[in-house]
């Protein structure tokens, strides 16, 4: 089992592009909810992503209803600065789908309301409307991955690990 992430209607291929690296360095499949801001083929896109799309796991869905359709019981946590709950308010199973909105209005209202228990926000100090999209997701994802033990990840280091000297 992974972790999901869902971005619902997308609008920057730049965001997308390091979102969907992040995925493959988490072993997290991507869902992308239609319609998109750009073209999956975009240069933006594979630039953000590197040399690692090709290794990406991610599916396109036609609407909310569609994603709703193909992943029936799906365990989803919603990103939106409109929640009471911080993202460390929860325990994430090791197969949720952590869903964030478009950059420029987040998830619609009506779709929040119907899943207000599963709502959560990043603090943010002063008048910050919200972070990056691309960073949200990597510490939404993060937290949940740490929760369930960085599971199948490296956590030893990459190549080596440094000798500290005292």
């Amino acid at each position: 089992m992974s972790m999901n992430v869902v971005l619902l209607e997308p609008e920057m291929p730049l965001n997308t592009g390091n979102i969907g690296r992040t995925c493959v360095a988490t072993d997290t499949r991507l869902h992308l909810i239609e319609p998109l801001g750009f073209k999956l083929n975009e240069k933006a896109v594979k630039r953000a992503g590197l040399d690692y799309w090709d290794k990406l796991d991610v599916t396109v869905y036609s609407d909310f209803q569609d994603f709703l359709e193909k992943n029936p019981g799906a365990k989803i946590y919603m990103a939106t600065t409109k929640a009471p709950k911080t993202y460390t308010d929860v325990s994430y199973e090791p197969d949720c789908y952590l869903m964030f909105g478009k950059e420029s209005a987040g998830i619609p209202e009506e779709i929040l309301v119907e899943h207000k228990e599963q709502c959560v926000r990043i603090p943010m100090w002063g008048d910050i409307r919200s972070l990056n999209l691309a960073n949200s997701v990597a510490v939404i994802l993060y937290e949940a991955l740490r929760q369930n033990g960085f599971e199948k990840m490296n956590t030893e280091g990459h190549l080596h690990r440094l000798e500290w000297k005292d």
